[in-house]
């Protein structure tokens, strides 16, 4: 535990024990009460430490609310322990997240948070397709000269890394300062659809079409962010993509949610 969880844990203790050693309201049965720092009953009489007057004091136990007085103190101190343990919790998962953060690789790429250890997620190869064929992107590749509709894909129908968890979490060390997100693969014969791109061809403008899954990202340093979904993912096909808009420069790594499907999975016709 580092010295600033350490700081913390020791004021909370200071602070809790202060509590339960604070002013305590001793009820009389009138409605009224008597501010103690603590107190006993003996026999018919309760003796208690006055904290207005600084010296032990008794008065007849029937004209004390016994019942009303124990329990708020066992109300203060239900509410000390819960507020302790929610601490130690915090504090516990705040450990973890620092280990998790130094256990990252210093080189770029995407990791899968995977129990407490962090498996590298390879890098798939992507290319625009179009009715002229396929040509392979390379990384922050000048935005080539297109038009009409054509489309970012990967090789195969499915994903080798498959993963069981529906919400799983990722590192992503970025490259450049550019946008990264985890996308929706679209389904095509022998391939994955990562984006559509149309391009009008008078003006050349492109409209850029990719299916987001809405999640949340934090940065734990320089370009390196923690990013996992919102909701849980449906089983399919899924990537996280780092990508600069009108550049043709998406770096891609590709993950299945479930086991991947296979021909046999698709609905049969009746005979």
């Amino acid at each position: 535990m580092n010295d600033c969880m350490m700081s913390r844990v020791c004021i909370f203790l200071l602070l809790a024990t202060a509590a339960f050693g604070a002013q305590i309201r001793l009820y009389l049965k009138d409605g009224t009460f008597q501010p103690v720092r603590e107190y006993e009953v003996k026999e018919d009489r309760v003796r208690y430490f006055s904290t207005e007057r600084e010296e032990w004091e008794e008065i007849p136990l029937e004209l004390v609310d016994l019942a009303r007085t124990k329990r708020e103190v066992a109300e203060r101190e239900a509410t000390i322990k819960a507020d302790s343990k929610a601490q130690a919790e915090e504090d516990a998962a705040l450990e973890t997240a620092a280990k998790e953060v130094e256990m990252v690789p210093t080189a770029n790429g995407v990791y899968y948070i995977h129990g407490d250890k962090l498996d590298p997620v390879k890098q798939a190869e992507s290319k625009l397709v179009g009715s002229k064929g396929r040509t392979v992107l390379q990384v922050l590749s000048p935005l080539p000269t297109i038009t009409g509709r054509h489309t970012v894909e990967l090789d195969g129908e499915t994903s080798a890394l498959r993963i069981d968890e529906k919400r799983p979490e990722f590192f992503i060390r970025l490259t450049e300062d550019e946008r990264f997100g985890i996308i929706k693969l679209g389904h095509k014969k022998g391939s994955r659809i990562v984006e559509t791109i149309e391009t009008v061809q008078l003006t050349k403008e492109s409209t850029e079409k990719h299916d987001d899954i809405p999640t949340f990202r934090k940065q734990e340093g320089d370009a390196l962010f923690k990013i996992w979904p919102e909701n849980n993912l449906e089983p399919g096909e899924y990537a996280l993509i780092e990508y600069t808009e009108n550049k043709m420069n998406y770096q891609v790594w590709d993950f299945g949610i479930g086991p991947a499907a296979s021909p046999d999975d698709a609905p049969k016709k009746r005979k």
